[in-house]
Order: C-alpha cells, then sequence, then structure tokens
C-alpha cells in the first residue's frame, strides 16, 4: 500500500531541502525514504530532508529532525535550520521574529531578520539568523583521534599526490576540518578530495569538509558536506571557516563567506557566540507517493 507526502522545497543560498510540516509527529521517514526523495534524477531532489516536528525539549516548540541525502541523520545544519524558521513563518506556526528550534546538537535560537531580496519560484525569501552556539576546537568534540583536548589549528594536512595544506578542525555540533588553500577553491578537484577526506582514519563519524582561500579579508570556499556530497553552501561549514580564520588572525570576527551558492554572513561574538545570517526562500510545494515501507 502506498502512502502520500506533502512537502515543500526551500533553499538557503542554493543548500537545498524537502521540508515537511509535521505537527503531529504521524510522518516520519526511514533512510530509504529519505535517500529517494533527495535523489536528483529519480526523486524531488535536494542535499536534506528536514521533518519538522514538536519538540520534546521545553526550551522549544519544534525540532529538526535533518537527514542527509543519504538518510543518515546529522545533527547539525545551519541553513537547514534557517530554513526551518522561515517554513515555521510561512505556515503560520511561528508568528514572532525570533523563537527556538530544537535540533540533536541542542536548541538554537533563531530571527527572522528581514524579507529577503531573493524570491525562490513560488514564494518569498526571508533573511534568518541563527544563533549557532560557541565552535569547539578539541578532538574530543569534533569527534578526531588524538588526546581528547588537543587542538588541531593550521596544522599541515596531506591531500595525497605531493599536496600539502594547512587545515583547523572545529565542531559546531557537527565535524568541520577547514582546509585553507593558496589559490582559488575552483582550482582544486572537490569531488575527489572532499570524499576521500570525509573518511579519513582521524574522523571516526566522518567530517564535512571545506576548500578556503583568504584574501584581503574575504573568504571564498566551497564545500563537500558529510552524506550528502559537495553542496552550494554550508551554513554550519560558514561558521567553521569564519572563525578557523579569525582564530588564524586572517580575518575579523565579523566576515563574509562566499560559497557558489551566496554569501553567509558570520559573527564571532566576544563571548565565542556565534552568528550566522543569510537568505531562506520557499521554492516550491508538492505531493509524492512513496511505497508502502
Amino acid at each position: 500500500m502506498s502512502r502520500t507526502l506533502g512537502f515543500s522545497k526551500y533553499h538557503g543560498t542554493g543548500n537545498d531541502f524537502v521540508m515537511v510540516f509535521d505537527p503531529d509527529d504521524a510522518r516520519r521517514l526511514d533512510g530509504r525514504d529519505v535517500a529517494s526523495l533527495c535523489d536528483r534524477r529519480f526523486g524531488v531532489g535536494a542535499d536534506g530532508l528536514i521533518r519538522i516536528a514538536p519538540s520534546t525539549d521545553g526550551e522549544a516548540r519544534w525540532f529538526m529532525d535533518y537527514r542527509n541525502a543519504d538518510g543518515s541523520d546529522a545533527e547539525m545544519c545551519g541553513n537547514g535550520i534557517r530554513c526551518v524558521a522561515a517554513m515555521l513563518r510561512d505556515v503560520g506556526a511561528e508568528r514572532d521574529d525570533a523563537f527556538a528550534v530544537a535540533t540533536r546538537a541542542g536548541v538554537r535560537r533563531c530571527t527572522i531578520a528581514a524579507e529577503g531580496d531573493r524570491a525562490g519560484a513560488a514564494g518569498r525569501s526571508q533573511r534568518v539568523a541563527v544563533e549557532m552556539g560557541v565552535g569547539n576546537f578539541t578532538r574530543a568534540a569534533i569527534p578526531m583521534r588524538g588526546p581528547a583536548w588537543e587542538t588541531f589549528l593550521e596544522q599541515p594536512f596531506d591531500l595525497g599526490g605531493g599536496l600539502e595544506v594547512r587545515a583547523s578542525a572545529v565542531s559546531f555540533g557537527n565535524p568541520h576540518l577547514v582546509l585553507f588553500v593558496d589559490e582559488d577553491p575552483d582550482r582544486y578537484h572537490v569531488g575527489h578530495i572532499g570524499p576521500a577526506v570525509e573518511r579519513h582514519e582521524l574522523f571516526p563519524e566522518g567530517v564535512n569538509v571545506e576548500f578556503a582561500a583568504v584574501a584581503d579579508g574575504q573568504i571564498r570556499a566551497r564545500v563537500w558536506e558529510r552524506g550528502s556530497g559537495e553542496t552550494m553552501a554550508c551554513g554550519s561549514g560558514a561558521c567553521a571557516v569564519a572563525i578557523a580564520a579569525n582564530e588564524a588572525g586572517l580575518v575579523p570576527a565579523r566576515t563574509v563567506v562566499r560559497f557558489p551558492g551566496g554569501a553567509l554572513e558570520v559573527e564571532r561574538r566576544p563571548n565565542g557566540e556565534v552568528e550566522l545570517t543569510g537568505e531562506a526562500a520557499h521554492v516550491f510545494d508538492g505531493t509524492v507517493v512513496l511505497d508502502a515501507p
């Protein structure tokens, strides 16, 4: 027996998601469903799927059940949670400008800052800021093999084939390895290097990989996301790149990270808290028929 599922498509600077608003917690999907829906040739197509369900955390009404495109669970997604905030406003589930959303990495506070500049194909965009917490550089938090409380900052990292770069590892509830490259990130074969680094033995749970070039205080980046592949942008990746570059003295505490899908603003406050700001756009709504479980 088949099942019918209503969904919406949203994107945050080109990082796109199949979104399912599930206020009754009645539309749980398995990994096969998620991978099928995210398939760009045989499904709707997306970098991941987000089911918005009731939260069991008293600090937030809603929970972001985020899954990578391969169907695996993910702890956090900065662009995804901005799309969650936009959808909650669009469907009337949240009417205030600021509200909290629970994630597997903890509760995050979102603020609808303004109307966005670019609308999706069938709807408006909104400028959304989210408090991403404090980036953690310890190996234990990432997690990364080695002494638990050591950090891995601006260290040499061998990409193979005689190519070595400086790299920094950081967690934003999910693991990131920022590769500082001297040339335009477009000159690197992200599709070959990314998956190899994602599964590197140093990272027992895998890692998101950012290729970042810093010049004149500006950051250009590309990203390979664990479980999803190369995406047009990554919110938590932007935060990882920005604070790693700030820690290295390459950029100020407030900076812009430019991905192929657009620009994201990152501010690292004096207390270490990081705020991510960018546009989230509604693209279209639809209905699909899923196979019986």
